[in-house]
């Protein structure tokens, strides 16, 4: 079969191969899936530079979510087991964590529901408890994690400011359903997000960004609000200033989605069917900008990383249905 391997870490175009090898064998508990289509996520970038807290041995296919097909013909969703990710015809998984495609999307939009949509779904929910009624600022509101917490925020009846980086993601993120769209290259974010909101200021920041992003979140953020920490793709961690954070009354709140497949798995599976009934609702769609062949995979995951990607970027191998 065809997979993409990284030998050593990199650039992943530097460092990404297209070649032939044999198709993973699966371990105890676990099952070899065809992969229909595979979301492309930041972790993929960051492991192939060798960033990431997980360091699969070299050599390794990234791809970390995909939408696979079982032996007996059923859809799913799974998160591979490297090494053997989902930039390849197969990929391996465990068999306990797979969950049901939902019928209300294709293959390419299945593939990219599972962690963006996980996240934000546990960051603006389990972790802070948006309400109807509140004001809910994205950073990166028109990329793969910042427009599904856009959509979970509307389905959530929350008013919606989203953050972008050019006209271009201004235009998508107001297709998304943005109330509000802030265009950082353009504008004083804090000042603009200060005028929407009266001077008030946002309930809940969801922060995949960090950086400069973080700065203007404590800036930003209301009275007893809170502050979800998703990410760093601006590549700085920022060091929040603790009695800011006193002196405003808010909350900073750190979100590490994979540790609930550890320490509570059956809150993954509520949010699935969660996920699933606001999918067959309309109320969420994953926003897949483009569907790439095998062979352009690792030019994709290059992009996501130069951050000129909007929506998610799905890699769909040739032969399977999209």
């Amino acid at each position: 079969m065809q997979a993409w391997q990284v030998h050593e870490n990199g650039e992943p175009s530097e460092v990404m191969r297209l070649e032939e090898v044999e198709r993973p064998t699966p371990g105890d508990g676990q099952v070899l899936l065809k992969v229909r289509a595979a979301n492309i996520n930041f972790p993929d970038v960051l492991m192939c530079r060798g960033h990431y807290q997980v360091r699969p041995p070299l050599p390794f296919t990234p791809g970390v979510e995909i939408c696979g097909e079982t032996e007996d013909g059923r859809r799913v969703i799974a998160n591979p087991v490297l090494p053997h990710g989902g930039f390849a015809e197969y990929a391996v998984a465990d068999a306990a964590a797979l969950l049901p495609a939902p019928d209300a999307l294709d293959d390419a939009e299945t593939a990219a529901l599972h962690i963006g949509y996980q996240t934000g779904w546990f960051g603006l929910h389990r972790r802070a408890a948006l309400q109807a009624g509140e004001t809910l600022l994205v950073h990166a509101a028109a990329g793969g994690v910042g427009s599904a917490a856009v959509q979970l925020g509307k389905a959530a009846g929350a008013t919606v400011i989203g953050v972008v980086g050019g006209a271009d993601k201004a235009a998508v993120a107001r297709e998304l359903g943005c109330d509000v769209v802030v265009d950082r290259r353009a504008e004083d974010v804090v000042g603009a997000v200060k005028e929407a909101t009266g001077g008030r200021g946002a309930d809940v920041v969801y922060d995949p960004v960090g950086g400069e992003a973080y700065t203007q979140s404590a800036k930003v953020v209301a009275f007893e609000g809170r502050i979800v920490v998703v990410g760093f793709a601006s590549g700085t961690i920022p060091s929040p200033a603790l009695n800011h954070a006193l002196v405003k009354n808010y909350s900073i709140l750190g979100l590490h989605w994979g540790l609930y497949a550890t320490k509570n798995p059956k809150l993954i599976l509520d949010c699935h069917q969660q996920l699933t009934e606001l999918a067959a609702k309309g109320a969420i769609k994953p926003l897949v900008s483009e569907r790439v062949p095998l062979s352009g995979a690792a030019a994709a995951v290059q992009r996501l990383g130069d951050g000129v990607t909007t929506g998610r970027v799905t890699v769909v191998p040739t032969g399977a249905a999209a």
